[in-house]
Protein backbone atom coordinates (compact mmCIF):
# COMPACT_ATOMS: atom_id res chain seq x y z
CA UNK A 1 0.00 0.00 0.00
CA UNK A 2 3.18 2.03 0.74
CA UNK A 3 4.63 1.60 -2.45
CA UNK A 4 1.11 1.88 -4.27
CA UNK A 5 0.60 5.49 -2.60
CA UNK A 6 3.73 6.75 -3.08
CA UNK A 7 3.13 5.40 -7.18
CA UNK A 8 0.08 7.75 -6.87
CA UNK A 9 2.25 11.05 -5.41
CA UNK A 10 4.35 11.22 -8.21
CA UNK A 11 1.99 10.76 -10.59
CA UNK A 12 -0.43 13.56 -9.35
CA UNK A 13 3.14 15.20 -9.36
CA UNK A 14 3.62 14.83 -12.57
CA UNK A 15 0.62 15.41 -13.81
CA UNK A 16 0.44 19.09 -11.63
CA UNK A 17 4.47 19.93 -13.51
CA UNK A 18 2.41 18.61 -17.00
CA UNK A 19 -0.34 21.57 -16.34
CA UNK A 20 1.54 24.01 -15.00
CA UNK A 21 3.60 23.71 -18.00
CA UNK A 22 1.05 23.76 -20.41
CA UNK A 23 -0.46 27.07 -18.58
CA UNK A 24 2.73 28.69 -19.24
CA UNK A 25 3.08 27.78 -23.31
CA UNK A 26 -0.49 29.24 -23.82
CA UNK A 27 0.15 32.02 -21.80
CA UNK A 28 3.44 32.79 -23.27
CA UNK A 29 1.31 32.41 -26.62
CA UNK A 30 -1.08 35.01 -25.67
CA UNK A 31 1.92 37.56 -24.27
CA UNK A 32 1.42 37.25 -20.77
CA UNK A 33 5.29 36.65 -20.07
CA UNK A 34 5.45 36.91 -16.25
CA UNK A 35 2.52 34.41 -15.74
CA UNK A 36 3.98 32.26 -17.85
CA UNK A 37 7.19 32.58 -16.34
CA UNK A 38 5.64 31.83 -12.49
CA UNK A 39 3.77 28.58 -14.18
CA UNK A 40 7.18 27.46 -15.87
CA UNK A 41 9.11 28.33 -12.63
CA UNK A 42 6.34 26.21 -10.39
CA UNK A 43 6.55 23.09 -12.88
CA UNK A 44 10.35 23.25 -13.02
CA UNK A 45 10.70 23.36 -9.28
CA UNK A 46 9.02 20.01 -9.08
CA UNK A 47 11.86 18.73 -11.26
CA UNK A 48 9.78 18.86 -14.70
CA UNK A 49 12.92 18.76 -17.49
CA UNK A 50 10.47 20.54 -19.77
CA UNK A 51 9.24 23.34 -17.77
CA UNK A 52 13.10 23.41 -16.19
CA UNK A 53 13.57 23.89 -20.20
CA UNK A 54 11.24 26.81 -20.61
CA UNK A 55 12.68 28.41 -17.57
CA UNK A 56 15.95 28.78 -19.73
CA UNK A 57 14.29 30.39 -22.20
CA UNK A 58 12.79 33.20 -20.04
CA UNK A 59 16.06 33.71 -18.69
CA UNK A 60 18.05 33.62 -21.99
CA UNK A 61 15.28 36.02 -23.35
CA UNK A 62 14.38 37.91 -20.90
CA UNK A 63 10.55 36.76 -20.60
CA UNK A 64 8.62 37.37 -17.62
CA UNK A 65 11.84 37.64 -15.57
CA UNK A 66 15.11 39.77 -16.20
CA UNK A 67 17.30 38.44 -18.74
CA UNK A 68 20.03 36.31 -17.06
CA UNK A 69 22.23 34.28 -18.91
CA UNK A 70 23.54 32.19 -15.80
CA UNK A 71 20.32 31.43 -14.61
CA UNK A 72 19.22 30.39 -17.94
CA UNK A 73 22.18 27.92 -17.88
CA UNK A 74 21.20 26.47 -14.24
CA UNK A 75 17.96 25.68 -15.44
CA UNK A 76 19.19 24.29 -19.15
CA UNK A 77 22.03 22.25 -17.06
CA UNK A 78 19.13 20.39 -14.98
CA UNK A 79 17.07 20.16 -17.67
CA UNK A 80 19.68 18.13 -20.27
CA UNK A 81 21.08 15.85 -16.78
CA UNK A 82 17.34 15.06 -16.97
CA UNK A 83 17.73 14.14 -20.35
CA UNK A 84 16.09 17.36 -22.22
CA UNK A 85 17.77 17.09 -25.79
CA UNK A 86 16.93 20.75 -26.95
CA UNK A 87 18.41 21.96 -23.59
CA UNK A 88 21.49 19.57 -23.47
CA UNK A 89 22.14 21.61 -26.77
CA UNK A 90 21.27 25.30 -25.17
CA UNK A 91 23.84 24.11 -21.99
CA UNK A 92 26.64 23.08 -24.61
CA UNK A 93 26.97 25.83 -26.18
CA UNK A 94 26.76 28.00 -22.92
CA UNK A 95 29.30 26.49 -21.78
CA UNK A 96 31.49 26.53 -25.31
CA UNK A 97 30.79 30.06 -25.33
CA UNK A 98 31.31 31.51 -21.68
CA UNK A 99 34.16 29.36 -20.90
CA UNK A 100 37.72 30.79 -19.77
CA UNK A 101 40.37 29.17 -22.89
CA UNK A 102 42.12 26.97 -20.36
CA UNK A 103 39.13 24.88 -19.09
CA UNK A 104 39.37 21.45 -20.42
CA UNK A 105 36.87 20.29 -18.07
CA UNK A 106 33.94 22.81 -19.18
CA UNK A 107 34.66 21.70 -23.22
CA UNK A 108 34.32 17.95 -22.48
CA UNK A 109 31.48 18.26 -20.33
CA UNK A 110 29.94 20.41 -23.50
CA UNK A 111 31.01 18.16 -26.24
CA UNK A 112 29.33 14.99 -24.02
CA UNK A 113 25.54 17.46 -23.55
CA UNK A 114 26.22 17.37 -27.56
CA UNK A 115 26.88 13.75 -28.36
CA UNK A 116 23.76 13.14 -26.32
CA UNK A 117 21.37 15.62 -27.57
CA UNK A 118 22.87 14.74 -31.07
CA UNK A 119 22.29 10.80 -30.81
CA UNK A 120 18.65 11.80 -29.79
CA UNK A 121 18.18 13.05 -32.81
CA UNK A 122 18.36 17.05 -32.26
CA UNK A 123 19.45 18.15 -35.81
CA UNK A 124 20.64 21.54 -33.87
CA UNK A 125 23.50 19.61 -31.98
CA UNK A 126 24.54 16.87 -35.28
CA UNK A 127 25.54 19.92 -36.87
CA UNK A 128 27.23 21.74 -34.06
CA UNK A 129 29.13 18.80 -33.36
CA UNK A 130 30.07 18.11 -37.05
CA UNK A 131 31.78 21.52 -37.15
CA UNK A 132 32.88 21.83 -34.16
CA UNK A 133 35.19 18.24 -34.99
CA UNK A 134 35.88 19.49 -38.16
CA UNK A 135 37.65 22.62 -37.22
CA UNK A 136 38.58 22.10 -33.61
CA UNK A 137 42.79 22.13 -32.66
CA UNK A 138 42.95 18.43 -33.11
CA UNK A 139 40.10 17.92 -36.19
CA UNK A 140 38.39 14.91 -36.32
CA UNK A 141 36.89 14.64 -40.01
CA UNK A 142 35.35 11.20 -39.62
CA UNK A 143 33.49 11.92 -36.57
CA UNK A 144 32.76 15.40 -38.17
CA UNK A 145 31.27 14.43 -41.15
CA UNK A 146 29.52 11.34 -39.44
CA UNK A 147 27.25 14.16 -37.51
CA UNK A 148 27.57 16.60 -40.52
CA UNK A 149 25.44 13.54 -42.91
CA UNK A 150 23.28 13.35 -39.68
CA UNK A 151 22.04 16.60 -40.08
CA UNK A 152 22.07 17.04 -43.79
CA UNK A 153 19.69 13.71 -43.68
CA UNK A 154 17.57 15.83 -41.13
CA UNK A 155 17.31 18.29 -43.68
CA UNK A 156 19.82 20.87 -42.88
CA UNK A 157 20.76 22.50 -45.83
CA UNK A 158 24.23 24.44 -44.09
CA UNK A 159 25.55 20.89 -42.66
CA UNK A 160 24.02 19.21 -46.53
CA UNK A 161 27.21 22.32 -47.52
CA UNK A 162 29.52 21.34 -45.17
CA UNK A 163 28.98 17.43 -46.45
CA UNK A 164 29.45 18.44 -49.75
CA UNK A 165 33.14 20.53 -48.69
CA UNK A 166 34.61 17.45 -46.90
CA UNK A 167 33.85 15.54 -50.74
CA UNK A 168 35.37 18.37 -52.63
CA UNK A 169 38.70 18.48 -49.98
CA UNK A 170 38.76 14.93 -48.37
CA UNK A 171 37.73 15.81 -45.34
CA UNK A 172 37.12 12.34 -43.05
CA UNK A 173 36.25 10.81 -46.88
CA UNK A 174 38.19 10.07 -49.95
CA UNK A 175 37.86 12.86 -52.03
CA UNK A 176 35.29 12.77 -54.85
CA UNK A 177 34.14 15.93 -57.17
CA UNK A 178 31.12 13.91 -58.32
CA UNK A 179 30.11 13.32 -54.93
CA UNK A 180 30.68 16.92 -53.56
CA UNK A 181 28.54 18.32 -56.62
CA UNK A 182 25.59 16.56 -55.25
CA UNK A 183 25.67 17.35 -52.10
CA UNK A 184 26.05 20.94 -53.18
CA UNK A 185 22.87 21.09 -55.75
CA UNK A 186 20.62 19.50 -52.77
CA UNK A 187 22.16 22.35 -50.13
CA UNK A 188 21.76 24.77 -53.42
CA UNK A 189 18.33 23.36 -53.48
CA UNK A 190 17.43 24.14 -50.58
CA UNK A 191 18.56 27.75 -50.20
CA UNK A 192 21.74 27.97 -49.36
CA UNK A 193 23.95 30.38 -50.47
CA UNK A 194 27.34 29.12 -49.93
CA UNK A 195 26.30 25.88 -52.00
CA UNK A 196 24.88 27.79 -55.31
CA UNK A 197 28.39 29.95 -54.99
CA UNK A 198 30.60 26.95 -54.63
CA UNK A 199 28.66 25.35 -57.49
CA UNK A 200 29.86 28.42 -59.87
CA UNK A 201 33.25 27.91 -58.87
Amino acid sequence: LEEAAFQLQQIFRIDISIALNILGIESMRAGRYSIAYTCFKLAADRGYSKAQFNVGLCYEHGRGTKKDLKKAAFYYYHAASNCHPMAQYRYARYLLCHRPENEWDRQQKAVTFLEQAAMAGLTEAQAYLGVFYLRGLQPKEKRGLKYLLLAAKSGDAQSRYHVGVCYEKGLGVQQNLAEAMRHYRQSAAAGNRNARERLRV
